[in-house]
């Protein structure tokens, strides 16, 4: 192993909460607010949010912990890291690398669509993007206000750029002056909005109706077969939320202080992000199912979820201008603080990797964000009949990330932990400064033995049942 040291001459968080609440913000992103709640509905509601919870204090609690605790130890980036750690497995820091770089530029696109709403209905017009029609070449077909935005070419690029460096600011200004300075402003503002809309949304006519279908478990048609996807869906959206296997942990790791404990911080971190998972789904299901009379089907998954649906739900219910402008606001601060993360662990590889300053890194990502990201831009309209396998580019970036890159790295990650180097790896860093590892043994069974098994599920799932 090269010799470790610690992330001081890297710069680094200046106190554990301004690391919990950055870490936090990396993992509150879009999954929390347009997936869970989709997700919880579809698998018995309250049987869905139980499985999670349980994921999320052993399954998601071993790899966080495991990913900061290599951070911290080695003191690099991912790819100095996993080299540091043992440079048999020096191809896994490329792969880590290469993660976030691929997934940085398409959720940036993304961003730049939330910031699109987010003006439509800080402008007042939250109407028209909720009943605004397009017709098309055939006349039995009309787009919604959504479809006609993304076929644009100059209207998401603006807003693309814009957003790329909206990140690229807060990054260049550093770890403790740039992320910490905003993660501590941007998080309790994103967890007062979120309570503030969930509130107000509970108070509709209807909401209790898709409350008790949120909450209460539902075991109709339950067979051992639904339970198992069940169990494989909150596996895999517990693994994308909490931004596991994108390298940002190791990152951020690195970052934090020695004196700092690890294990309450993965905590404090898992509860930050279950919660705003928890009341996305408390502001997305009722209001949903409020708006759409019961009607089940009316909530789905991703862009059609926030981009379609929740638009003509805020038109239709009352003061849905405020609330609708306030839900946008919220979506970009929780994109917002995802995407700072991603930059900034493809910076710190740059940075390391090339000898390069913080300033030069952050112009050498960005360009490689703009040029990637417009690939995904085009494929929504002068590129929209382009398919690879029959996905749009930005899905084909989505799928090639999400479902095959990062179970294969997290897999490896828990070998390379659980049996090349053993536990104590990562024990002897979560001990300093700690009288007594409170969750070692759940930590050694989690790492050798669930962990493996659950990055097994999840890399097949997609290849075996659409969830």
């Amino acid at each position: 192993m090269e010799k470790e040291k610690t992330a001081s001459s890297r710069g680094g968080f200046g106190s554990k909460i301004g690391f919990v609440l950055a870490a936090a913000g990396s993992a509150v992103g879009l999954g929390n607010i347009w997936r869970f709640p989709y997700l919880a509905a579809k698998y018995g509601g309250g049987v869905f949010l139980l499985v999670y919870l349980i994921f999320a204090i052993t399954f998601g609690f071993a790899l966080m912990l495991t990913e900061i605790a290599i951070g911290r130890r080695t003191g690099k980036s991912v790819i100095g890291a996993y080299k540091a750690v043992d440079k048999r497995f020096s191809p896994l820091g490329i792969l880590a690398a290469a993660i976030p770089a691929l997934i940085l530029p398409y959720y940036c696109v993304i961003g730049g669509w939330v910031l699109k709403y987010m003006a439509v209905f800080i402008t007042g017009g939250g109407k028209e993007a909720s009943v605004a029609s397009y017709a098309t070449s055939d006349p039995d077909t009309n787009l919604s206000f959504f479809e006609h935005f993304i076929g644009l070419l100059g209207e998401p690029t603006a807003f693309f750029v814009i957003y790329v460096l909206l990140t690229a600011l807060v990054v260049f200004f550093g770890v403790e002056k740039g992320i910490e300075k905003v993660s501590k402003f941007l998080m309790p503002v994103l967890l007062v909005l979120i309570i503030g809309i969930a509130v107000y949304t509970l108070t509709l006519d209807g909401a209790g109706e898709g409350l008790k279908y949120y909450l209460l478990p539902d075991l109709t048609g339950f067979t051992v077969s639904k339970f198992l996807r069940t169990i494989a869906a909150a596996c895999g959206q517990l693994f994308y939320s909490m931004s596991l296997a994108m390298g940002i942990m190791i990152t951020y790791g690195s970052y934090m202080r020695k004196e700092d404990s690890l294990e309450s911080s993965v905590r404090q971190i898992e509860v930050f992000d279950t919660l705003v998972a928890f009341l996305a789904g408390m502001i997305i299901v009722p209001a949903v199912f409020a708006f759409s009379g019961g009607d089940k089907d009316a909530l789905n998954a991703g862009p059609g979820l926030m981009f379609i649906t929740l638009p003509k739900v805020f038109a239709a219910m009352p003061a849905g201008q405020i609330i609708g402008t306030a839900f946008f606001i919220l979506v970009s601060l929780a994109a917002l603080t995802s995407s700072i993360s991603l930059m900034e662990t493809v910076v710190a590889v740059v940075m390391e990797k090339f000898g390069l300053s913080r300033a030069k890194s952050c112009i050498t990502v960005i360009i490689m964000t703009l040029i990637l990201g417009m690939l995904s831009v085009l494929g929504f309209s002068v590129w929209s009949e382009f398919k690879l396998f029959g996905m749009q580019i930005l899905d084909l970036f989505d799928f090639t990330t999400n479902n095959i890159m990062m179970p294969v790295l997290a897999f490896l990650t828990c070998i390379l932990i659980g049996y090349a180097v053993k536990t104590k790896y990562v024990e002897e860093e979560v001990m300093l400064g700690e009288k007594k590892f409170r969750s070692k043994l759940l930590y050694n069974v989690m790492i050798k033995f669930i962990c493996p098994v659950c990055m097994i599920m999840i890399l097949i799932t997609p290849f075996v049942t659409k969830i």
